[in-house]
């Protein structure tokens, strides 16, 4: 057993060895505080093979009362010990590195280098000191970096003369896209897309809280030289969102100049609330207990910062500004409104003409870009019902008014809305998702609550069914004797609507970069987006990005196709990249095309003036 220790043991974990007696039982803790209990006369080591699988040792410690003396007691504990080692040899696997491709070596085993143990949980400001220090030097790397590939390409003088050469040109419009890939797709621009994202993966946040997320941009731009402000989106709804707000960035990059045009892009920065279940990730697995990016917002914001910091290369040869809206509490807090009650259209005395905003979608294949013209995304509005009766004893139920009957009843004819009240034409979603009443088995409670969602594809429409939800909830409360009040979210999500007309010119944007080699039009969905504010206040277009064929389980690499707000979701992170050249295509495209369309309106003005 000496031996067992010190040449197992020592080599693997920490063991804290405590007295020898004669017993035939062992314990082993592991780091989860999990304990398994075996008697080695009945219980074979195929038993501990199972569990160490399933719970992957770190050990801290391996009590042993084994009387030694006995041969066959010796060869069990070296059978236990070459099954702990075998346990923990393959525990802890984590992805290839970005923009890598699995590989087997010759003898079938996984090539990918073993990468560094997990960081502590330990969120403090000393790590994320360390973080901040890290993204700078990515990105001021990647600054150094793009100025050489421009350089090399020439790309600087293609962008020029694409913003000096007229309508037709499509072989410059060719060069653009070949010399906007090869910046998008530097190795420093991985590199620092990479160590971006994940320290915003591994640092979520909610709502309106994000003083790490709006500081790591913060810094970002300040490394990239990108003039912005910072103090935008204050929630004004603190009674029902978390956090005081003002987490929101604006960047801009061009001429600033009122009479050339402005274009907004546009990134998400909120978490959900959802503990990670996401396997394979340790090293930037999430460090804020009870939160995740489970919706891809931390490969948005990189994304746009990404474009940043390629759009501020060639800076000089822009005509026009892009402005760049980092926005807070996208899940269900409406910081779009926010940012657009506070001016983000037309800031700096510079109206914004056209919006771009995208979302990683885990239901398309990696590399298709997809949208359609008109409603892309539903209207969305929640609803809470308290059902107000009289509680007593489950036994007498004559001298009670049942809440929970009334429930019962009201769930059921709220399905009636959508199936007898709307043509078969339109679109609607009625869905009651939580009931809460009482706690007791032989008590009704005095109330109940349902909670649901409302979702359709127009505004009309939502309000329509909102109406109609009220009036049946306070109709079947009057039936059952009860009373019921009916209450909503600050704000409902109107429908994300891409510009029919802008949708024709900003598809082709779309095709240059899917690898379908055709931007792929897709059915609405009923998730809701608040980008929508944004699509109200001026054209604009929204785009998804397939996410769903990355990752490979056999290398250790998270699939990619699980649903957004999954606990176990995972962005491919070879759509960075891709992201980066949609955002930058974008801008360049959209600012031209927009020069364009001014010099034709003011040569129809001249016609008609003479």
């Amino acid at each position: 057993m000496g031996m067992w220790h010190s040449q197992v043991l020592t080599n693997r974990m920490t063991c804290c060895t405590q007295r020898i007696a004669t017993s035939t039982s062992f314990t082993i803790a592991t780091q989860h505080s999990r304990l398994w209990q075996t008697d080695i006369d009945t219980k074979r080591p195929m038993a501990l093979t199972s569990a160490f699988r399933f719970h992957p040792p770190s050990l801290v410690c391996v009590s042993s009362r084994l009387d030694t003396t006995k041969p066959s007691v010796m060869k069990l504990s070296l059978l236990l010990a070459c099954t702990i080692a075998i346990a923990t040899q393959n525990h802890g696997c984590s992805s290839l590195p970005f923009g890598s491709r699995p590989k087997k070596s010759a003898d079938n085993t996984d090539a990918a280098e073993e990468q560094d143990p997990p960081p502590s949980n330990d969120n403090t400001q000393e790590e994320q000191q360390q973080e901040k220090t890290a993204v700078r030097g990515a990105a001021s790397k990647v600054s150094t970096s793009l100025q050489d590939v421009a350089a090399a390409s020439s790309s600087l003088s293609i962008v020029e003369t694409f913003f000096q050469s007229g309508a037709s040109g499509e072989v410059l419009s060719d060069e653009l896209q070949t010399a906007l890939h090869e910046m998008a797709n530097d190795p420093t621009m991985q590199s620092f897309l990479q160590t971006t994202r994940r320290s915003l993966h591994r640092h979520p946040e909610l709502m309106y809280d994000l003083p790490f997320t709006s500081d790591t941009i913060s810094t970002i731009l300040t490394e990239l030289n990108v003039q912005h402000t910072t103090g935008w989106a204050k929630n004004t709804r603190q009674d029902v969102y978390p956090g005081p707000g003002g987490y929101g960035v604006v960047a801009h990059i061009g001429t600033m100049k009122p009479d050339e045009p402005c274009i907004i892009l546009r990134a998400d920065m909120d978490a959900l609330p959802i503990d990670e279940a996401t396997p394979n990730i340790d090293t930037f697995k999430s460090h804020n207990p009870h939160k995740m990016h489970a919706c891809g917002h931390d490969g948005h914001t990189t994304m746009l910062l990404g474009a940043a910091a390629l759009l501020k290369k060639v800076e000089e040869e822009i005509v026009g500004t892009v402005r760049l809206v980092f926005q807070p509490a996208e899940e269900g807090g409406a910081g779009m409104k926010r940012m657009v009650e506070e001016g983000v259209v037309t800031t700096n005395d510079l109206a914004a003409q056209l919006a771009f905003g995208m979302h990683v979608w885990p239901a398309l294949p990696t590399g298709t870009v997809a949208s359609k013209p008109g409603p892309l995304m539903g209207a969305a509005e929640m609803f809470t019902v308290a059902l107000h009766g009289k509680g007593g004893h489950a036994a007498m139920p004559h001298n009670t008014i049942d809440p929970i009957v009334a429930a019962s009843h009201l769930v059921s004819n709220l399905q009636s809305i959508v199936s007898r009240t709307l043509s078969p034409l339109e679109s609607g979603i009625v869905s009651v998702t939580a009931i809460n009443a009482g706690d007791a088995f032989n008590v009704i409670p005095a109330s109940a609550t349902l909670k649901g969602t409302i979702r359709a594809l127009s505004t009309e429409m939502l309000l329509n069914i909102r109406g109609k939800v009220e009036h049946m909830a306070k109709t079947t409360a009057v039936l059952h004797g009860c009373n019921a009040t009916v209450s909503y979210m600050p704000d409902f999500y109107p429908p994300v609507v891409n510009d029919a007309k802008l949708f024709q010119w900003s598809s082709q944007v779309g095709q240059l970069l899917s690898n379908e080699e055709n931007m792929r039009i897709v059915e609405p969905t009923m998730g809701a987006e608040d980008f929508a504010f944004l699509a109200e206040s001026i054209p604009s277009t929204f785009f998804f990005i397939g996410q769903g064929s990355g990752g490979n389980e056999e290398y250790h690499i998270p699939r990619t196709d699980y649903g957004l707000h999954h606990p176990a979701f995972a962005l491919d992170e070879e759509v960075l990249p891709m992201g980066v050249e949609l955002h930058v295509n974008l801008a360049l495209r959209s600012l031209k095309k927009l020069l364009m369309d001014g010099d034709e309106d003011s040569e129809e003005v001249t016609k008609a003036e003479l």
